[in-house]
């Protein structure tokens, strides 16, 4: 250690794993928006697996965590885009795809791993 106090990047490159929320917070068939270091991503609950992509919509930034989830699909509460969470992809346009993040249980928590160059540029 060289005294200097912890940065944000820092901690990312100490913890692969970043807990965003409580399990009970997602019920089956919702889905909710949550901060994992410095992004913003959509948790969805697909009968009780859990599926964690971008949370901002590519069409104009809406906020996908706070759509409706139905099925494997949700919704962008702005304007409508659709995602397969399980996926990424756009419901539609096979060019558009949304940012996956691999999501864990761990003791009731929900934890999420940022890719490497996320997480401080540290290769996996």
């Amino acid at each position: 250690m060289t005294g200097r106090p912890e940065t944000r990047e820092r901690l990312l490159l100490m913890h692969d794993w970043i807990d965003i929320a409580a399990v009970e917070d997602c019920p089956p068939g919702t889905s909710i928006e949550r901060v994992a270091g410095d992004r913003m991503v959509a948790v969805a609950n697909v009968a009780g697996e859990f599926h964690v992509i971008d949370g901002l919509c590519p069409h104009q930034g809406g906020p996908l965590g706070t759509g409706t989830l139905c099925g494997t699909v949700l919704t962008c509460p702005w304007h409508g885009w659709q995602f397969d969470v399980t996926t990424g992809k756009h419901r539609y346009s096979a060019t558009v795809r949304q940012q996956q993040y691999e999501v864990r249980r761990e003791s009731g928590r929900l934890l999420v791993r940022l890719p490497a160059t996320e997480a401080g540029g540290r290769q996996a």
